[in-house]
């Protein structure tokens, strides 16, 4: 999608009043929020955000051993929806490109009692993974526009909780996590980390899409949530266009110290 295109579909998002209440931003520096717009209390489905869960209970378990292993490879049958998907992925590729079966073979290497227990070691969200109802799905569905729901107050305060090492799990797998949610290097020496996601809410009238994470400089830390909804059936990735809502938001967020 072109630079144009987006910025056209971020127009008619802000356009939208009745998305308004739906969407959130969130940001906040040192435990304050130094800005905040929307409805950030209202739980929506975490879609591949939660592959920063699922990344802290890979190398916590050692089903994840560095950033580059281990390599696994596609097979028939798993999910595919991107070409990209269909080849080998490790843990720094999987993050980058979003690979959802990478996820699920992490999740059922760690099966349903480890799994959940996870989750409320996490308090990540309403901690319900049971998945679509009747079909026995948690493992390998509940995140993603299922049971699992989470705020964008508490995707703040889990990324909180990863940057300070208090998740309950091991110093490598708070270090790994964060190393593999590198994005890119903005100016000024800013560095950003994040994770998008772009599924259908639980009732699956509306596409959602979130970009969250942190920026970082030497000792500063801005972590943010951005959530949008739309109800509409768009050619485009939530998850993307949440992520260049706030590129530019960010950035002027850093000019200012807390």
């Amino acid at each position: 999608m072109s630079s144009k295109n987006i910025l056209f579909l971020i127009m008619l998002l802000v356009s939208k009043p009745a998305l308004a209440n739906a969407n959130c931003f969130l940001a906040t520096e040192n435990g304050k929020t130094i800005e905040q717009n929307g409805d950030c209390k209202a739980r929506h489905t975490p879609c591949s955000t939660f592959k920063i869960a699922i990344s802290l209970m890979g190398y916590d378990s050692n089903i994840l051993t560095s950033e580059t292993n281990p390599e696994l490879p596609f097979k028939a049958g798993y999910v595919d929806y991107s070409q990209i998907w269909k080849q080998p992925h490790n843990p720094t590729t999987w993050m980058k490109y979003s690979v959802v079966w990478y996820s699920q073979i992490i999740t059922q290497k760690l099966g349903e009692k480890k799994f959940s227990s996870y989750i409320k070691k996490f308090n990540y969200g309403n901690q319900n993974v049971s998945g679509d109802e009747g079909k026995n799905n948690g493992l390998t569905e509940s995140w993603l526009g299922s049971s699992l729901q989470i705020s964008p107050e508490e995707q703040v305060q889990f990324l909180q909780k990863l940057l300070d090492d208090k998740l309950s799990v091991s110093a490598k797998a708070h270090e790994m996590t964060r190393n593999i949610l590198f994005t890119e290097e903005l100016s000024d020496d800013w560095k950003l980390y994040g994770k998008t996601g772009s599924c259908d809410s639980p009732n699956k009238h509306k596409q959602t899409g979130w970009f969250v994470g942190f920026l970082q400089k030497e000792k500063r830390q801005i972590i943010f949530a951005n959530y949008l909804e739309d109800e509409e059936r768009l050619d485009y990735s939530g998850g993307k266009l949440a992520k260049e809502q706030v590129r530019k938001k960010l950035m002027g967020l850093t000019k200012t110290k807390n």
